[in-house]
């Protein structure tokens, strides 16, 4: 489950740690993830939501793959949003305090690490894409057409919940006092290399293979991607993901190794704005898309009904894109008499 936040309740007496009664470490942030997870749904989901919207318009417009990959993983967060924030934290922990069934809990942690699990890999899938169309656009027609996308997104969404199953024997890191045993290391192992060290290995061998061809091509010593908006998203989304989601695998390695999260607070505390951290990652590729795609801005633009306007600058007409040519002000010739 990638996110299992501690309560303030004590375990129940009866629960041994090598024969001492053993209390969960107390969460020291407070009500303060509360707060930042109920707005982080808030904020995200609808935001997630508006971007859905506009990837789908583009996809349907210019049938490119790449557009159809965002909108499988903007598909997948807010499909994390619903079952890690939403159902695994606000519901189960803040509001249910969890007495709700074990078995429900377990199904939930199915649901989150698929959804988590289609959100990266939908990534991986999409720096695949971009590597061939840049290293091999000739075949890449031939490689990438809408049916084969979505037969490849299918599959992807569908493999993450295959991937997702095993982890319903995944243990509560909050509450449970014992060492890892077997079973929980293989878990976590497995975890940390599907969610980052796989797709970090990849980012890192195809991004840089992508930038060497960028700057092979243009033929200067800065990459230029002012043909390449959505290299430029891809490059940003990887970098994103690689930041925000290296606090969480750290901490979970020290976890299994170092030190518990019952027993240690700052370990606790460690793991908590690690979650947070990782969690983030799901709302923010909507300011991504906007800084670096006009296109998609104006799709956004469009869907709130907020058009742009024709201006004149300099004395020059200036033809925005959406507006009409039938707009423009005909010409008088000089020898007309007014």
């Amino acid at each position: 489950m990638i996110l299992l936040q501690n309560s303030s309740e004590p375990l129940q007496p009866g629960v041994m740690d090598e024969g001492n009664v053993s209390d969960p470490s107390p969460c020291v942030l407070g009500i303060i993830p509360v707060i930042y997870y109920s707005i982080l749904l808030c904020l995200g989901l609808p935001v997630n939501m508006l971007t859905a919207v506009a990837l789908s318009r583009l996809a349907s417009r210019t049938k490119k793959s790449s557009y159809s990959y965002l909108l499988a993983l903007t598909i997948s967060d807010i499909l994390s949003q619903i079952f890690i924030i939403f159902v695994g934290f606000i519901l189960q922990t803040a509001i249910l305090h969890r007495k709700v069934p074990s078995t429900l809990i377990h199904v939930v942690s199915v649901l989150e690490f698929s959804s988590n699990h289609a959100s990266i890999w939908v990534t991986v899938i999409l720096t695949v894409d971009r590597y061939v169309a840049l290293c091999y656009p000739l075949q890449y027609r031939s490689f990438s057409y809408p049916e084969r996308t979505r037969r490849v997104i299918v599959f992807v969404f569908l493999s993450s919940f295959v991937t997702g199953v095993p982890f319903y024997w995944w243990s509560d890191v909050w509450r449970d006092p014992r060492t890892p045993g077997l079973l929980d290391l293989i878990l976590k192992w497995t975890h940390c290399f599907i969610i980052y060290f796989i797709p970090c290995t990849i980012f890192l061998i195809t991004n840089s293979v992508i930038i060497y061809r960028l700057r092979k091509r243009t033929g200067s010593k800065k990459c230029q991607l002012r043909n390449g908006k959505t290299t430029a998203i891809l490059l940003g989304i990887t970098s994103v993901f690689a930041v925000l989601w290296a606090p969480r695998t750290i901490v979970i390695i020290i976890h299994m190794y170092v030190s518990s999260v019952n027993k240690d607070w700052k370990v606790h505390l460690a793991m908590d704005i690690g979650n947070m951290l990782a969690l983030l990652n799901t709302a923010v590729n909507f300011f991504l898309y906007c800084f670096v795609n006009r296109r998609f801005r104006d799709t956004v633009r469009e869907i709130l009904g907020i058009f742009r306007r024709c201006h004149m600058k300099e004395g020059q007409s200036i033809q925005v894109e959406g507006c009409s040519d039938s707009l423009k002000p005909v010409g008088i010739p000089v020898v007309t008499a007014v």
